[in-house]
């Protein structure tokens, strides 16, 4: 930052896992100043961040404040109202995952963006991380069609299940989790979703009726190529294969090679990579493989705070020099509407097409 650029004045709505690093990440850098956080009850904080006022509502907080930018970073029912609020009052927005609970809202918060001629980021945090780049242009270099298979299930007890149910009061884990590896699947193939196709369990009677803790998706590209996504989150989880990040195409593979030691609720773990694995499907003349298969150990891999450090520089960078976001948002609101549809097959019993 220039010193004659003055801080992006942002007020922070949401004090979870997300909001508090995300507070984190604008505290820590000079291009912003954080003008006020706002959570409905008062969280213990990082020590540094406990120094601004905590204000109850999101409304009153911008109204009185003023900001130049907000994160949203509450739950999801709330994102939409909260975005297109912001952007009638001339801010920028980054909002967490998943963009909204509904396609219309999420078109609706796009839309309000493009109205107010406002910058529109959303958590997609992943797209932030070294490793994951590498792995989607190394998968691109396979060249279509493919065959996606990703999950992340968490066995979750004590406070980690307390903050999944909370999630489950508006969101089932395909959804919340799924926008990220769909997201990941779109970016590898350029290809259209024709079809989705979902099912879920409800494996615990502390959720609600209506809600399933374990779910699983499958859809279909308009290039032939397949992928299916599976989400569980509880104490009653397997930790077996809990993390597979795979992808398959006629001439070979990529895939993420899991710390066997990991566990399925430490956060870090969902977003370390540890080892891409290049798998040539080349033979020669006796049919055997040509070349042995490639280990990429990711050394200094990013955790999850500084991936949240990375997600606000680039949001600033949007900001300072206009970077035109049309796809980012195109994207985000195609990934949620397939994992949306998966979730309405799961409920319905039948294939969504799109």
């Amino acid at each position: 930052m220039s010193s004659t650029e003055k801080p992006i004045r942002v007020l922070v709505a949401g004090l979870g896992n997300m909001g508090r690093s995300h507070a984190l990440a604008y505290h820590n850098n000079p291009g912003f100043e954080i003008v006020g956080l706002v959570n409905r009850s008062k969280p213990t904080l990082d020590p540094a961040l406990a120094g601004y006022e905590i204000h109850a509502d999101f409304l009153t907080a911008l109204a009185e404040l003023k900001p130049d930018l907000c994160a949203i970073c509450t739950y999801s029912d709330s994102h939409a109202d909260y975005a297109v609020a912001a952007f009638e009052a001339g801010c920028d927005v980054f909002v967490e995952k998943p963009l909204a609970t509904t396609v219309a809202d999420a078109e609706r918060v796009v839309s309000a963006a493009k109205a107010a001629g406002k910058k529109l980021v959303i958590g997609y945090i992943l797209r932030h991380h070294p490793s994951w780049i590498r792995l989607i242009a190394e998968a691109r270099k396979l060249g279509p069609p493919y065959v996606f298979r990703m999950n992340l299930n968490q066995q979750s007890s004590g406070p980690t299940w307390d903050v999944h149910k909370a999630l489950m009061q508006t969101t089932p884990p395909i959804v919340d989790c799924g926008v990220h590896y769909v997201d990941v699947m779109c970016q590898i193939t350029d290809a259209k979703p024709v079809e989705v196709r979902g099912m879920g369990l409800r494996l615990s009677d502390e959720i609600a009726p209506d809600m399933y803790n374990y779910g699983h998706l499958q859809v279909i590209f308009d290039d032939k190529s397949v992928g299916w996504y599976e989400a569980g989150w509880g104490p009653m989880i397997s930790e077996t294969a809990f993390f597979v990040k795979d992808v398959m195409s006629p001439k070979g593979s990529v895939s993420i090679v899991m710390d066997p030691n990991a566990k399925s609720d430490d956060i870090d773990t969902h977003t370390k990579t540890s080892v891409i694995r290049l798998h040539s499907a080349e033979t020669g003349p006796d049919g055997r493989f040509i070349r042995p298969d490639e280990d990429m150990t990711m050394a200094g891999e990013p955790g999850h705070q500084e991936l949240c450090d990375f997600e606000q520089a680039y949001m600033l960078k949007a900001i300072r020099e206009d970077i035109d976001l049309t796809r980012h948002m195109d994207d985000a609101v195609q990934s949620l509407r397939i994992c949306l549809a998966a979730d309405e097959s799961a409920r319905t019993g039948k294939p969504i097409y799109l």
